[in-house]
């Protein structure tokens, strides 16, 4: 049983059922099951994995996106994935398979109109939604040896990192933004000392004037 909290509650929980640590990005980590088949991606601010979740359902039927087993937001704007366990695929492998994605190629036409739609959905109602991301280690192998893509969809966090707090605070709700400064930042990071403790300053006073009218 998975408990309702944010993403430290939930890690915790996984954890002292067991589960383990297999993997870190910028966004989110992952922990692998007891027995080995299935993965936990959590992560404490992303507003599209929402969106990521409904690529998985809408297209499962391509079995070319990982099987997902749950799906759920969580406090403060975390998000929760309980997928099959994948691996990675070679680089020349996974750029294919991107590519073929890109040119909707015919093996992978249908994937590519549902990823389409999904993304322009996305677009149309996030603010600093990216464009597809393309990254080659997206592309990993499951356990029956197929190829699936996973997380496609992503903030712009570029972008959004270094807007105007009061930008943030109009455009994002609180409930969805608490742990903004918390994300792992385990691939282009690491976070600078006091990086996280000036954006939550900034954020919180950026909030203050807001409500202060």
């Amino acid at each position: 049983m998975i408990p309702k909290g944010d993403h430290r509650d939930v890690e915790a929980a996984l954890r002292a059922d067991g589960w383990t640590p297999c993997g870190a990005g910028d966004w989110a980590i992952a922990l692998r099951s007891p027995d080995g088949t299935r993965a936990a991606r959590i992560t404490p601010f992303d507003p599209t994995g929402p969106y990521a979740a409904t690529l998985y359902r809408e297209a499962a039927h391509t079995r070319q996106v990982p099987e997902l087993f749950d799906h759920r937001r969580l406090t403060g704007g975390g998000d929760l994935q309980v997928m099959e366990f994948l691996r990675p695929v070679e680089e020349a492998e996974a750029v294919a398979f991107q590519s073929a994605i890109g040119a909707r190629a015919a093996e992978v036409a249908e994937l590519a109109d549902i990823v389409r739609r999904v993304h322009e959905r996305a677009r149309r109602e996030l603010p600093w939604c990216g464009p597809l991301d393309a990254n080659p280690a997206n592309v990993m192998r499951a356990a029956d040896g197929r190829l699936v893509v996973t997380d496609l969809f992503y903030a712009d966090g570029p972008n959004l990192y270094t807007a105007d707090p009061a930008l943030i605070v109009a455009r994002i709700p609180e409930g969805e933004r608490r742990f903004m400064a918390d994300i792992p930042f385990a691939s282009t990071g690491p976070w600078k000392p006091g990086e996280q403790e000036a954006l939550r300053a900034g954020i919180e006073s950026a909030q203050r004037d807001a409500d202060a009218g």
